[in-house]
């Protein structure tokens, strides 16, 4: 634990006195956009690993050292208290490991995701829950929340019976958000249309793929696509007709 401390004694020193004027202005406030950028960087760098994954997980390790450190200035809590009470989570949530397993019997990970459930239920922080909806982050990105909130719901048995009823609603949406497109309800069209991206998140659900992934690979596969398209053709001067012709062009080469 050398290192750490090292870095949590580096972090001190920047926010001291005589430390950096940037690092000493932050507030928990300040620092949210930062934290969300370095989880993304390193989903980014997941598939590469190596020196590009380490370098990227130690940013993230100096949001979490850097929001203990203002807490404890705050006389909250320090980075010891954050590390203690991970242990303690760790050790309670697993008693399969750290208890007498005849107490806890599990074999397969699906029971121990149930047991797990049940023992944040007793947890001071999730005893005021109401809802079983309640304690998804309200800034989760709105794909991985729609999942999350249908994930929860078909735990307690609020799911279709096939997927034929899911593609059903699918088409039962576009359909309402066709009659509000030539309506001409904006309104009326927004929500129509976040009602087709619930249920196309739903569809994926069901059918075990991430939407998230999903998205993204259509996303980098028409960056590549639309990127020889800008090398084959001047968008200044092309016609659409021109521009389709390398699209397909594109499909058919670009990998």
């Amino acid at each position: 634990m050398t290192e750490f401390y090292k870095l949590v004694e580096i972090m001190k020193k920047l926010r001291g006195p005589d430390g950096c004027p940037w690092d000493k202005e932050q507030d928990l406030e300040s620092l949210k956009p930062y934290l969300l950028e370095e989880a993304y960087e390193v989903l980014e760098v997941m598939d590469v690993g190596g020196d590009l994954l380490k370098g990227e997980l130690g940013d993230l390790l100096l949001q979490i050292v850097f929001q203990s450190n203002i807490c404890e200035e705050k006389g909250e809590f320090n980075v010891d208290d954050v590390i203690k009470s991970l242990c303690e989570k760790l050790i309670r949530r697993h008693p399969h490991i750290f208890e007498d397993d005849l107490i806890c019997p599990t074999s397969t990970s699906e029971e121990v995701k149930i047991n797990w459930e049940k023992i944040k239920k007793t947890e001071a922080e999730h005893k005021n829950r109401t809802s079983i909806l309640d304690g998804i982050p309200k800034h989760m990105p709105a794909l991985l929340k729609a999942e999350k909130i249908q994930k929860k719901a078909a735990k307690v048995g609020f799911e279709w019976e096939n997927v034929e009823g899911v593609l059903d609603k699918v088409e039962e949406e576009i359909k309402e958000f066709r009659q509000a497109l030539k309506d001409k309800q904006k309104s009326q069209m927004m929500d129509e249309m976040g009602d087709i991206l619930f249920s196309l998140v739903n569809l994926s659900r069901y059918l075990g793929i991430n939407s998230q992934e999903s998205l993204n690979s259509t996303i980098r596969k028409f960056d590549k696509r639309f990127r020889y398209v800008e090398e084959n053709c001047d968008l200044e001067t092309a016609t659409l007709d021109e521009m389709e012709n390398f699209w397909q062009a594109a499909k058919k080469n670009v990998k």
